[in-house]
């Protein structure tokens, strides 16, 4: 039997790594922003019905938790508790994600930011990758609204196009099987990751913005256009990332998409986990002005050394975890 002991990556794309990560500290260091530490394992699961968390079983069979898909939850009660501007680099867990581009266990460098507007908040993000992909800092990056990419790409306006014409949209683009039950939402998923995002940061970073108000998440709608969120991610050589929002404050309206997040996995036939309570009694306590982001460290590290698999700038994928 053999034993795949070794770990993917060379010792010269590890201390690489190593370089990169001083960077991101150095870079938050220079603008005061603290560094943190929340919990790995916690009570709460993520809601999103595109996220799968893991959860931990003690010897009892009795649940010990979820490990985190992401610090955002455990950060705003931070946030909310008077903590100031904050970032934190951490591994976080995926359940169903295993590709080049995918591993369970990954590292995210998340941060929010009091006052940041969404364009300030694509600004210091794009200065960050910039700063770790070996560029300019000064390099151009380009904005992109979310209905300018599809009109660009499919001829149509994701807002106002029926949901007639992004099926046959996505049929055409290669979606199959029976679609009768598949929600405008999925499409047009589907019509980014297939059709759009491939296309996005070829030669330079883009951020695309102003995501469909049904796709929110936990940012706040654009007062503006409430049919659009003040939501961004940044794409580089059609590469996913980072995902930001201006965060939503409101305790209330954070319940009801908890709720709403449900009700769509109960839809889809996936485990139902109820929204993390504590966070809701931080937004209700209060969680001051701010803008969030999460950037997949592992995705830059890639790109920075020229590599094409995640496995060749990580110590050991799931596969030999």
């Amino acid at each position: 039997m053999t034993v795949d002991w070794q770990p993917t990556a060379t010792r010269q794309a590890l201390a690489a790594r190593a370089a990169l990560l001083q960077q991101v500290r150095d870079f938050f260091a220079d603008r005061a922003v603290l560094e943190v530490e929340t919990p790995a394992l916690a009570a709460a699961a993520a809601t999103d019905p595109q996220i799968h968390s893991l959860q931990c079983i003690g010897p009892d069979a009795q649940s010990l938790g979820w490990l985190q898909t992401s610090p955002e939850y455990a950060m705003k009660r931070l946030l909310a508790a008077g903590s100031g501007d904050i970032w934190q680099l951490c591994h976080v867990f995926r359940a169903d994600e295993d590709s080049r581009l995918h591993n369970r266990e990954f590292t995210l460098v998340e941060w929010y930011r009091l006052g940041f507007t969404l364009p300030q908040l694509m600004a210091e993000t794009v200065a960050l990758t910039q700063l770790l992909l070996g560029r300019p800092s000064a390099a151009a990056f380009q904005t992109l609204s979310y209905c300018q990419a599809f009109i660009h790409s499919l001829g149509l306006d994701p807002l106002q196009a029926s949901q007639q014409q992004l099926l046959d949209a996505a049929r055409h683009h290669g979606l199959q099987g029976d679609l009768a039950t598949a929600t405008r939402d999925e499409l047009l998923d589907f019509l980014v990751a297939t059709v759009i995002g491939p296309t996005l940061g070829r030669g330079q970073l883009t951020c695309l913005h102003h995501y469909p108000a049904s796709q929110a998440a936990l940012a706040q709608l654009d007062p503006a256009d409430p049919h659009t969120a003040l939501r961004f991610e940044l794409y580089c050589e059609g590469i996913e990332l980072a995902n930001g929002y201006v965060e939503l404050g409101d305790a209330a309206l954070q319940a009801q998409r908890f709720a709403a997040d449900a009700a769509e996995r109960q839809r889809r036939g996936l485990t139902v986990h109820t929204g993390d309570e504590r966070l809701v009694a931080a937004l209700n306590a209060g969680l001051p002005q701010c803008a969030g982001v999460a950037l997949g460290f592992d995705r830059v590290v890639m790109l920075a050394l020229g590599a094409s698999h995640l496995q060749d700038v990580m110590a050991f994928t799931a596969a030999r975890a």
